[in-house]
């Protein structure tokens, strides 16, 4: 019997306590939005992105992961100097090949007067 009774007394402290907290909390404000952790962009911006920049990347976790924005413009970014460094290695690779290709030219042109 005593054990039900304490049962019934704290189950009531309980109960008053939510309803407290719940309806009686003075001016009824709602308290505001929690502002959620945001990615400090850690990716230079003088300078092209490296290994170790990818590597330090870390994005905050939001209520259901990562927050799909900065994941979605850190990749954006990433992807675009990717871009830009392949264009930039392709037209250097052009320009090595066509000077090569200008060096084995003159350097196999027999010269002017030069009769073997």
């Amino acid at each position: 019997m005593f054990m039900f009774l304490f049962l019934v007394v704290a189950l009531a402290v309980v109960v008053a306590a939510v309803t407290l907290a719940v309806v009686g909390g003075g001016d009824n404000a709602v308290l505001p939005e929690a502002e959620g952790e945001r990615l400090q962009d850690p990716l230079p911006a003088h300078r092209p992105v490296n290994r170790a920049d990818v590597e330090a990347l870390r994005f905050p976790v939001a209520l259901r992961g990562y927050r799909m924005v900065d994941v979605d413009d850190a990749l954006g970014r990433l992807s675009a100097e990717i871009s830009e460094r392949d264009a930039r290695i392709a037209d250097l690779e052009s320009a090595l090949a066509g000077a090569r290709a200008a060096t084995a030219t003159s350097l196999h042109k027999p010269e002017e007067g030069d009769h073997r």
